[in-house]
């Protein structure tokens, strides 16, 4: 009796490979897309949509790992702004890149429930929960979504204060007219430690938001209109 070839049954699994979601098969990233520690040596990683410690105050959906992920560019432009930051004993903490989009529809159903208002007093002291839609804090589609934009701020490679954040004026992720970059209200030092993340960030490609002063959105971004909603793992 002759025994069947396996070469079909092959060619049909690879073509299933090539063809399925692009998270099946262990989790693997959509082309394009890498996970930021294998891209920039050195960097520091708090992911803050993995904790409880969030405006919202619990882990937020499609955040099922603490890595980070960015689109190819987007991670090698930040290879460049760790470099010259290196130079001076200072180094990149990132506090979010990538989001899915079922972490933004979170945000959404959190921002129209009245209640769930306990890390008001850190994040948004004097924004009434209500607004958070109307004063453009909250989004229905964001672009960290699209994988280039990154929210990040400086830290200390000194040994005696290793990892230690510059003051920026704020927390991340503080709702107010205190977190816009240029507000002349912030003490002169902490504006000029956020000049110095703009200037560096600016240099690699990046572009600044103008109420937040540690988001930023890659230039050309290769994604611009394209939201997508893998999850983190």
């Amino acid at each position: 009796m002759v025994k069947k070839s396996r070469l079909p049954l092959f060619c049909m699994l690879l073509i299933l490979i090539c063809l399925c979601p692009l998270t099946s098969f262990g989790g693997y990233l959509p082309r394009g897309f890498v996970y930021v520690e294998d891209t920039v040596p050195g960097i520091q990683i708090e992911l803050r949509y993995f904790s409880n410690h969030n405006f919202v105050g619990e882990r937020i959906d499609g955040y099922m790992a603490s890595r980070c992920i960015l689109t190819k560019e987007a991670a090698e432009a930040l290879k460049g702004v760790q470099e010259d930051l290196n130079q001076f004993g200072l180094g990149l903490k990132i506090y979010d890149a990538y989001r899915p989009q079922r972490a933004v529809d979170h945000f959404v159903r959190w921002a129209k429930n009245p209640g769930g208002v306990r890390m008001k007093g850190e994040f948004y002291p004097e924004v009434a929960k209500e607004k958070l839609f109307k004063d453009g804090y909250i989004v229905e589609k964001s672009g960290h979504s699209r994988g280039s934009t990154v929210d990040l701020t400086i830290v200390s490679l000194d040994p005696k204060a290793q990892g230690v954040e510059l003051h920026m004026g704020t927390c991340f992720d503080y709702f107010g007219p205190q977190s816009w970059p240029n507000n002349p209200e912030i003490e002169a030092g902490r504006r000029a430690n956020r000049m110095l993340l703009r200037q560096v960030m600016e240099k690699h490609g990046f572009n600044p938001y103008l109420k937040e002063w540690w988001h930023f959105t890659l230039q050309g971004e290769p994604y611009p209109a394209t939201y997508f909603d893998f999850p983190i793992r």
